[in-house]
């Protein structure tokens, strides 16, 4: 019975290559479970995290190539048409070098997981920040993969320099015909190298002002202070003048405080000491950046003009509103009095006016 022909072999012809792809799968199902159960145990006892990565990136590639070795040897040993053999030959240049490049980008990733996204999330690196890993991790796989498919297609016989001067004078139309894109991406490559802003930062730009959401190679999403979702391209914003409220040291303060005609020279300096004093009151106020004048004679106002200068770390908007309740108390505790808009009209009789 093994001697019978089936297809040009005999069936103990088929039963061997059978029996190769089964001890194939055997072989992959003892690999995974020594992977598990003894290797990765293993490799976490050691101080160096490269191992654990590598046998961890190169588990599925592993068994992938196993299998691809196991069906080419159980197809070589078979009598089969030319016209198959040939297929089987191209196919497997394309998937050797698949999965090698599968695996290159397996292990880059892994290194990008494990060691530049941990740099990046410390917030006084120099050179990392979460905005730089995505366009890092796709121009790594991009470059890997773009590779690897130009060395499958020459194993087959593809003329990739022909190829790529055909895809050339292709992408210079494409290019004509999707100028913005372009700009869109060369506009994020911008972004990405300058680094005017990062993800979680507050700028105001185009007339909108938000917080940074995401930072794309075509365009970057604002949620604004009014909770909408903002994409705008990129290509305006390095165009664009950017205002980066999360990156200033102290946030200026100025006020105009206005006290009435009645107020003595003495009354007047007593108010410029309270105010020069509010950095030992009120928290988070830059003690060495106060600035306290007395600026003016207005209409019906003597005018202080006062700077001060909200630390960063400070809320800005609770700590102004400290200070305006600590000048409230502090100049009414002191008999100091708030002006505000007043006229004087004087009224004549008519004799008086006769009398002139």
């Amino acid at each position: 019975m093994l001697d019978k022909i089936y297809y040009g072999n005999s069936l103990e012809s088929w039963s061997y290559s059978f029996l190769i792809i089964v001890g194939a799968v055997l072989l992959t199902k003892i690999i995974v479970f020594a992977n598990k159960n003894i290797i990765r145990k293993l490799t976490r006892k050691t101080s160096n995290r490269l191992d654990d990565i590598l046998f961890k990136m190169l588990e599925a590639p592993v068994l992938l190539g196993i299998m691809l070795v196991a069906i080419w040897f159980a197809a070589n040993r078979l009598n089969l048409n030319i016209d198959i053999k040939n297929i089987i030959s191209k196919s497997y240049s394309i998937l050797i070098v698949v999965n090698i490049t599968w695996f290159v980008a397996r292990f880059i990733n892994a290194l990008i997981e494990e060691y530049l996204i941990p740099a990046a999330e410390v917030n006084n690196h120099k050179y990392l920040d979460n905005t730089l890993i995505p366009i890092i991790r796709r121009t790594a796989l991009g470059v890997i993969w773009s590779l690897g498919i130009v060395m499958a297609l020459n194993n087959v016989g593809v003329d990739v320099a022909t190829l790529i001067a055909g895809l050339g004078i292709g992408g210079l139309a494409f290019a004509l015909a999707a100028q913005d894109t372009i700009k869109n991406v060369f506009g994020g490559v911008t972004i990405f190298t300058d680094r005017p802003f990062r993800i979680g930062d507050r700028i105001k730009v185009d007339g909108f002002d938000g917080f940074v959401e995401d930072i794309g190679i075509r365009s970057t999403r604002l949620r604004t202070l009014e909770k909408r979702l903002v994409t705008i391209p990129n290509y305006k914003i390095v165009e664009a003048s950017v205002e980066n409220v999360s990156d200033e040291p102290m946030r200026r303060v100025l006020m105009n405080i206005n006290l009435t005609y009645s107020t003595t020279p003495e009354k007047m300096e007593e108010a410029i000491q309270i105010l020069k004093n509010m950095p030992n009151v009120i928290k988070n106020l830059d003690n060495n950046e106060i600035v306290v004048t007395f600026d003016e004679f207005a209409d019906s106002a003597l005018v202080i003009k006062f700077i001060y200068y909200v630390n960063k770390i400070g809320d800005v908007m609770e700590t102004p509103s400290e200070v305006n309740f600590e000048i409230l108390r502090s100049f009414t505790k002191a008999g100091l009095k708030f002006a505000y808009p007043t006229k004087t009209i004087y009224f004549e009789s008519e004799s008086e006016i006769i009398k002139k």
